[in-house]
């Protein structure tokens, strides 16, 4: 139990700055934030699936409820997340929780690093006190003209440095001392950088404070016609990308938190469904949706946790901090939040996982790299599913492998013997035409099919209406056809 308690205030102190930097990157008041961490510890902590790993709000998350909030008002917010949440219990019921483990890692890489270099783009103009434009090519084209009017603008220089030394202190703290490192790197940099705007009385965007019961908003049926008014297919856009999104975000996160720890390890399912329980709960309040945050989880399980009390506690102290200190968080700078998401962003960049995968893997490096490019060009559930769609389809082409081999030692009076074998399908449907189509005319054709492992449709009618053909005006030919 000692343990547990210490582990909890570590991991305390290690989402707080974070629960409220997502929540102001989310374009939603900073409590918000806090009440997903708290339902995240105390609801979904309690529940069965994973005992160590910490869920709450996901710097992965911001960039598309920046974009749902933006495009349907923060009252659609809490019925996007319960749908989602109800779907994650659907999905959990079923035993739907472990397939989420076939997603290719290389989509998931190209998911993060799209996600990273949209939120970083967006968060530098919130280190200088700006307004993004918006979507991500817009961010990535106006950075220019940003980092000129900053630099003619005092009040911005300032804003902007106080984001560089929060990522500077991010970057450099795990070089510091033991006994400083006591303090999580992010804790560290909000209690700095807000030092220093207090003591020298600096002129930069502060976080606005609502009060816990203030933000809170539970969805009624005025949101649910706002939705319908905005347009319903970008909202069911928004609802699946939430499911899947947090699903696979928990799911992976839980794979690697066991890897930690010799302790039991996850139910994928239950796991599934205490994240759909806990984001029922934060769309019922209005709140972010929550994923299981490999940062925090890690933290818990370094600091000693043995049990799931550690991050139920964590909850409970989230909970006490917003009650009786709400008003601290006025004092922290958006632009020490906004540093530390832009260095969250550069953690989730896989650059150090691109080189050998470009080496060993080079169709699986493009597939890494489109989704991120689609994902900053498009949107957060495009880009994915242009990343699955070519996922699945470098799968198939590489699956489909096949072999023609052609055998005409038997002289002009023996048949022409013709063996393919492999997974015929369509995708390779050219390349044994080309051979059928080059045999002989004047001779007899023995098709041999016996060692086929799969014939698609499509294979199936072509080689049946060339033998057709073939018969018809050319000869005869016997067909040996596999009954699997």
């Amino acid at each position: 139990m000692r343990t547990d308690i210490t582990a909890s205030v570590v991991v305390f102190l290690v989402a707080l700055p974070l629960c409220v930097g997502v929540a102001v990157a989310s374009g939603v008041p900073a409590e918000l934030g806090l009440v997903t961490g708290i339902v995240g510890g105390i609801v979904t902590g309690m529940l069965p699936g994973s005992s160590l790993q910490v869920s709450g709000p996901a710097a992965g998350l911001t960039v598309l409820m920046l974009e749902a909030v933006t495009e349907f008002g923060i009252g659609a917010l809490g019925v996007f997340v319960v749908t989602a949440g109800v779907l994650q219990l659907v999905m959990g019921a079923l035993r739907l929780g472990r397939w989420f483990r076939a997603i290719s890692i290389a989509v998931v890489e190209g998911m993060l690093g799209g996600i990273g270099l949209v939120l970083i783009a967006g968060q530098l103009y919130a280190m200088a006190d700006a307004k993004a434009p918006g979507s991500g090519p817009a961010n990535i084209a106006g950075l220019p003209g940003m980092f000129a009017k900053t630099a003619g603008s005092p009040p911005a220089l300032t804003a902007f440095a106080l984001g560089v030394g929060t990522v500077v202190i991010m970057a450099c703290w795990k070089h510091m001392p033991e006994k400083v490192r006591v303090l999580p790197a992010p804790l560290a940099a909000v209690a700095l950088t807000t030092a220093a705007v207090g003591l020298f009385q600096l002129p930069v965007k502060r976080v606005e404070v609502k009060g816990l019961l203030g933000a809170i908003q539970p969805p009624g049926l005025d949101d649910l016609d706002g939705i319908m008014e905005a347009g319903i297919v970008g909202a069911v856009g928004t609802v699946v990308a939430i499911t899947l999104i947090a699903s696979a975000e928990s799911l992976f996160s839980a794979a690697a938190v066991d890897r930690l720890h010799s302790g039991p390890g996850t139910d994928y399912d239950k796991e599934l469904m205490a994240q759909g329980a806990g984001n029922t709960v934060c769309g019922a309040l209005g709140a972010l949706p929550m994923t299981a945050v490999i940062v925090r989880s890690a933290a818990n399980v370094q600091a000693g946790a043995k049990t799931k009390v550690s991050r139920v506690l964590h909850g409970v102290w989230l909970l006490l901090f917003a009650a009786l200190l709400p008003a601290a968080l006025g004092l922290i700078p958006v632009a020490t939040l906004a540093g530390i998401l832009v260095f969250s962003g550069w953690k989730l960049i896989p650059l150090g996982e691109l080189k050998p995968l470009w080496r060993e893997h080079r169709g699986e490096a493009l597939i890494l790299m489109v989704t991120a490019i689609a994902i900053i060009a498009t949107s957060m559930f495009e880009g994915v599913l242009v990343g699955l769609l070519l996922a699945v389809a470098k799968t198939a082409w590489d699956t489909s492998h096949i072999q023609v081999q052609v055998d005409d030692s038997g002289g002009k009076a023996a048949p022409v013997r013709v063996a393919i074998s492999g997974n015929a399908t369509f995708l390779r449907l050219p390349r044994i035409l080309d051979a059928l189509e080059g045999l002989p005319k004047d001779r007899q054709i023995e098709l041999d099919l016996l060692d086929l492992r799969h014939l698609d449709h499509a294979c199936h009618t072509a080689l049946t209406n060339w033998a057709d053909k073939h018969n018809k005006e050319e000869g005869v030919t016997r067909v040996v056809m596999s009954t699997v």
